[in-house]
């Protein structure tokens, strides 16, 4: 046989023996999209989700993390769910309450008696009716509860009252409960995405924003701010929502793989917040910032009677559920 012969003879064998082969399926590639910056636990922990997710479907999903805005302000993240876009996010509360008005409850100010009664709330039946009704509502699927801290506002004039509130621009998401804080005190709210604060900051375009202490230190806003005041007004989280589409599309063996991921990423970040929040009081004063602990009664007290005003997105009935928790 010729050394041509030779050579097609085995081409033939190796097309033959890669046709007969079973072909490798690919991971499917589940993009997760936040506003946070990449030192911060909601990224890292989520970046940490990609390896669990894997192992946890036989290699049938894997996670890639878009960070800092990248994909999108927090308003555009959560559109691109029901799109098919983005695949899975984190977002506040408020954001979701655009959905489904009752599930906001849990992003206004002074709703919470403690971190005790958060926890609870996270863990309770209130809970998973309101994830239900934001599911029927909007087609995607609430997994988890990240703990984001408690907001304390952050200013170049001294705050010890509500009183010294009166007047003050501060910053805000762009979703109208976080309005009701400032509303109660007098401040002049004022709604910029989160990507532009440190410039609106610096350049004088708002004096005041409110944030938890893990974040003011990961967004570096006490570069141009000079007080950090204690209000505690918001025992905040960040809910994390797989989009319908992507949901759909899943065997339940790997929505319950999935599900299963996402809390454990949740605990992680959640765990180191706490942390953080009670060594970053220190840290902040360490660094030149002077952090005032105030009185938080006259603040929860103007602020309780917006409640269930004209910007509730909740009932009463609801509301009494909440302030129920033990």
């Amino acid at each position: 046989m010729k050394i041509q012969d030779i050579a097609l003879a085995a081409l033939a064998t190796t097309m033959l023996t890669a046709t007969s082969a079973p072909a490798f399926a690919a991971p499917t590639t589940l993009k997760w999209a936040h506003v946070y910056e990449v030192s911060e636990p909601y990224h890292t922990c989520a970046v940490a989700a990609s390896d669990l997710l894997a192992k946890a479907t036989g290699d049938r999903y894997n996670i890639e993390v878009f960070p800092a805005s990248s994909l999108g302000k927090e308003v555009d993240i959560n559109e691109g769910l029901g799109l098919g876009t983005v695949d899975i996010i984190y977002t506040g509360q408020l954001f979701a309450g655009r959905a489904y008005g009752p599930i906001a409850i849990g992003g206004a100010p002074f709703m919470f008696r403690d971190y005790d009664h958060w926890d609870k709330f996270r863990n309770s039946e209130l809970f998973a009716d309101m994830a239900k009704g934001y599911e029927d509502a909007s087609g995607n699927h609430i997994t988890s509860m990240t703990y984001y801290g408690q907001r304390h506002v952050t200013s170049n004039v001294e705050i010890k009252t509500p009183a010294d509130m009166k007047g003050l621009k501060i910053r805000v998401p762009n979703a109208p409960l976080y309005m009701m804080f400032p509303i109660a005190v007098e401040a002049n709210p004022t709604p910029i995405a989160f990507a532009e604060v440190y410039l609106a900051l610096q350049q004088g375009t708002v004096d005041a924003q409110e944030n938890p202490l893990p974040t003011i230190q990961a967004k570096k806003f006490h570069e141009v701010q000079k007080y950090i005041t204690l209000t505690g007004h918001i025992s905040d989280a960040l809910m994390t929502i797989v989009g319908g589409p992507t949901w759909g599309g899943m065997s339940a063996e790997d929505q319950a793989a999935l599900d299963g991921v996402l809390d454990e990423t949740a605990k992680c970040a959640s765990d180191q917040i706490i942390a953080k929040e009670k060594e970053l009081v220190q840290w902040f004063k360490d660094n030149g910032v002077t952090v005032n602990e105030v009185d938080r009664t006259p603040f929860r007290e103007a602020t309780m009677k917006l409640h269930n005003g004209p910007d509730a997105t909740w009932d009463q009935e609801t509301y009494d559920r909440l302030q129920a928790i033990q």
